[in-house]
């Protein structure tokens, strides 16, 4: 059995999809526990299924690495299936073996129970989503949300947690070294080269590692703002970094498909419809962004919008910036038929900034739920159907 603190929000999600003609695809940005979610799996399984037969592949693991493509892999699993057993096929970081959908079909078509993981949205792309189109269920994992954090790092909940949580983010493995500013920062750091290494310049062949670096930095100065790709292009040759709009839209996507950076797009309240042009980019995790730039307190606006969009799409919504005539509206969230609109402030310290925030959400002329989210200590009354929420309730909300 491994020793691991469970996240039963990702658990509940597979336990009723074992021993299913499904396959599990477990997708999510490089050390936000992927590995360990797929061992609490194969515990379970272990614990519930007398006949389970565990094989599990781990290619971050120089045990793994003469398994280097699909006949490698298959000879692998096929030397270790046990007939008359729930054969259960575990494997980590499946991006790196060639042609791993090949495999993928084999174990399937065998009628095994298959759990793959990867640190690459594209996973399902190509092949593998033509040939098992509607046989494979995708679940995303994230970095740790905010009662996950006080969970692991065994912290109370209080403004002094929410304030390390919005500087440190929630990087499982952080619970083995500490929040400590200068040891977390250096594996903050270390997280971040090893995913643009290995998930974005190895994977992409990417020359320009600098130019992809300076981008990246961009991003992390400019969370909360609006940006495109030929207003990124222009600040890079301010710094002497000749680059392209088309090259930007490149390393933007390979940026997303490695979930290190997430595009936001603006939809257009009235016009009922997205927009082309000009769009936000928020970091997955918290830590990794300001292990770029560092936790300034002048930031903190575009820190706090980046929180909020990291808790909404953790529990499952699509989020998009409303636009309605003039007024920007922080985050439209959706799942399923639910829509829920957000607008986000540091503190609600005087009417302007107060008639500003709920001014704008009551001006959307329908019945979904509204609220304003700050850092304030108390919270204040509803205003006219919309609610206040302070961060630290926030970030602890179940169900809105």
């Amino acid at each position: 059995m491994q020793t691991y603190i469970p996240r039963p929000k990702y658990l509940e999600k597979i336990k009723p999809l074992v021993n299913k003609q499904i396959i599990k695809v477990i997708v999510g940005q490089r050390r936000v526990g992927k590995s360990y979610l797929l061992k609490q799996v194969a515990d379970y399984i272990r614990e519930n299924f007398a006949n389970a037969n565990i094989i599990f592949v781990d290619k971050e693991k120089f045990e793994f690495q003469d398994i280097q493509n699909a006949k490698d892999l298959v000879d692998f699993v096929k030397d270790r299936i046990k007939p008359n057993s729930l054969n259960a096929i575990f494997i980590d970081e499946v991006q790196e073996i060639s042609e791993f959908q090949r495999a993928v079909v084999d174990f399937f078509s065998n009628g095994y129970d298959v759990y793959i993981s990867g640190s690459n949205s594209a996973l399902l792309s190509g092949e593998l989503a033509t040939l098992l189109s509607g046989r494979y269920v995708e679940i995303r994992v994230y970095p740790l949300d905010y009662k996950e954090f006080l969970r692991f790092h065994k912290l109370p909940d209080s403004q002094e947690s929410v304030n390390k949580y919005l500087r440190f983010g929630g990087m499982p493995y952080l619970r083995n070294i500490g929040l400590e500013e200068e040891l977390a920062g250096e594996y903050l750091k270390t997280v971040l080269e090893t995913i643009l290494l290995k998930d974005i310049v190895k994977r992409f062949n990417i020359r320009q590692i600098d130019l992809l670096e300076r981008l990246v930095l961009f991003l992390a100065d400019n969370i909360g703002n609006f940006v495109s790709a030929k207003s990124i292009a222009d600040f890079l040759k301010s710094q002497r970094l000749k680059i392209s709009p088309s090259v930007v839209l490149n390393y933007l996507k390979y940026l997303s498909n490695a979930f290190l950076v997430n595009k936001v797009r603006r939809y257009d309240l009235q016009g009922k419809r997205f927009l082309e042009i000009l769009e936000k980019r928020y970091f997955t995790d918290l830590g990794l962004r300001n292990s770029l730039v560092g936790y300034k307190p002048g930031d903190i606006d575009g820190i706090l919008e980046n929180a909020v969009f990291c808790k909404l799409i953790s529990d499952g919504y699509q989020i998009s910036v409303g636009k309605y005539n003039d007024y920007e509206i922080d985050f439209i969230a959706r799942k399923q038929s639910e829509t829920i609109y957000f607008q986000v402030a540091y503190v609600l310290s005087d009417s302007r900034t107060i008639d500003r925030e709920f001014g704008n959400l009551l001006r959307i002329k329908d019945n979904h739920p509204k609220y304003v989210i700050s850092m304030d200590n108390v919270r204040f009354d509803s205003y006219k159907g919309i609610k206040h929420l302070r961060l630290s309730d926030f970030l602890k909300e179940e169900k809105f």
